[in-house]
């Protein structure tokens, strides 16, 4: 039965629909930006710390207010918080698509990551509404809804580059302004209103939290471009530890923190987020290097950087796809070790490309590497959720969800330098990295994740 705030039978799929392009615009952007750094970097004379800086301006944004504008959406309504995201990310991606210089495009990568961040969270919050009472409708919208960002991870590469070659670079933000437009209109028109609620906001953890990130992602890629014992280096790495120092002070007293601190001490929690942190670092160090090596080493053109790339996100699909029934049979356990050790693996093989190396020799590398990852990605999100009660499994999947993307922007840093300081040997050893914290992460997976089960007496849960 429906309540009254449900949407009705005619409206769900539009509502899929409205959501599904918010989660679009959000992946769509992670494969095409990357796809085009090359030409970027040409046409406004960025080096490539700039480029790591267009990458993680957005990522970083993304990461550290996921959690805040999630409880934003929740005080003043979920579908307030979507259009803002939307108006946000059309604006961030218009000003992008005209930006006259490197500094400007930077600072409008970051309110693209705004956006973003009020995008996730808000259409999952509307998805669930609009499937009130009825779980096998909400499960099979939140697969549409996920499946539509994976589209769009594996679409974008062979568009973005088809777009860059025939009309320019700066096509690949302002495609962003018609989708993001008609996702409104729907959304207007078809998506209902949560009711508000009491989300809490947390500003001086909030504020802490997005200098620590920006501090030490900076530090990665200060020290990559001038070295790692020079004073710019040392003193944002100080004053990232310092600033998560006083973030993590203020989590452990302030009354309703965004990153519940007890959560780490339940079994399976800590574990998963730790291994989340690593798939990502080195997936996102992956693809920012890798593209960036095609064009700008082996010679590829955009277009065919992305249609040699196009294995990877095809591969991610198919792995999320079967890990599903993998999971249900065996756990969570093994086949996130597995996965793991898949796709260092997978690394392994890439870690033996240069320049010269023809593309079907690439392919094993291209397949194996997202092929794990994707395995992994859908056994840690079950043995992390498995961890909290159902009542905050919300909170927990967005603390998963930040530190993956903090992640992720490390990694861009960290093998951005590499690569800006040895070239295709740099790649090779941030691939031979990726290995190793991938094989230990394998290994803590076998050793310290347990069954699923929900921990129904964790005494820290807050209502």
């Amino acid at each position: 039965m429906r309540t009254k705030h449900a949407a009705g039978p005619r409206r769900l799929p539009l509502a899929i629909i409205a959501t599904s392009l918010g989660f679009v615009l959000v992946q769509l952007d992670v494969s095409i930006v990357n796809l085009g750094l090359a030409r970027i970097g040409a046409g406004l004379g960025i080096g490539m710390a700039g480029l790591e800086w267009i990458v993680d301006a957005y990522t970083l944004a993304f990461a550290s207010l996921m959690l805040s504008a999630g409880a934003l959406g929740d005080r003043i309504g979920a579908r307030r918080g979507f259009i803002l995201g939307f108006c946000l990310f059309i604006a961030a991606s218009l000003g992008c698509g005209i930006a006259p210089d490197a500094a400007a495009l930077i600072a409008l990568r970051a309110i693209q990551g705004m956006g973003a961040a009020g995008l996730v969270p808000c259409s999952l919050a509307l998805l669930n509404h609009a499937c009130r009472g009825d779980r096998r409708v909400r499960a099979h919208a939140v697969g549409l809804w996920t499946a539509a960002g994976s589209v769009a991870m594996a679409v974008g590469p062979v568009l973005g580059g088809l777009m860059i070659e025939r009309i320019g670079w700066r096509s690949i933000f302002l495609v962003n302004v018609p989708i993001g437009l008609v996702g409104i209109c729907i959304t207007l028109c078809a998506v209902k209103e949560t009711d508000p609620g009491t989300g809490a906001l947390d500003p001086l953890g909030q504020a802490f939290g997005v200098i620590a990130l920006a501090a030490i992602t900076a530090a990665v890629i200060e020290g990559g471009t001038s070295g790692w014992a020079e004073s710019p280096a040392v003193f944002l790495a100080v004053a990232a530890f310092v600033a998560g120092a006083a973030f993590l002070l203020v989590e452990a007293h302030v009354e309703r923190p965004m990153l519940p601190l007890e959560f780490f001490r339940l079994p399976n929690f800590s574990p998963a987020t730790l291994v989340g942190f690593v798939v990502n670092l080195t997936l996102y160090g992956a693809i920012f290097a890798f593209n960036l090596f095609l064009q700008r080493l082996a010679g590829y053109s955009p277009g065919g950087s992305g249609l040699a790339f196009l294995p990877f996100p095809v591969a991610l699909l198919a792995a999320n796809l079967f890990a599903g029934p993998l999971v249900a049979r065996f756990g969570p356990r093994l086949p996130m070790a597995a996965g793991l050790a898949v796709a260092g693996a997978g690394f392994a093989l890439l870690s033996a490309v240069s320049a010269s190396t023809p593309w079907l020799a690439m392919l094993p590398g291209l397949i194996v590497l997202p092929l794990g990852i994707g395995t992994a990605v859908p056994a840690m999100t079950t043995a992390l959720l498995s961890a909290v009660p159902p009542p905050r499994s919300g909170v927990a999947s967005g603390v998963l969800n930040t530190v993956r993307q903090s992640g992720g922007a490390i990694g861009v840093a960290l093998f951005g330098s590499f690569l800006a300081r040895n070239g295709t040997s740099g790649m090779h050893f941030a691939f031979l990295l990726a290995l190793v914290l991938l094989g230990a992460a394998s290994l803590l997976a076998l050793l310290a994740v347990g069954a699923p089960h929900t921990n129904a007496a964790y005494a820290g849960t807050r209502r």
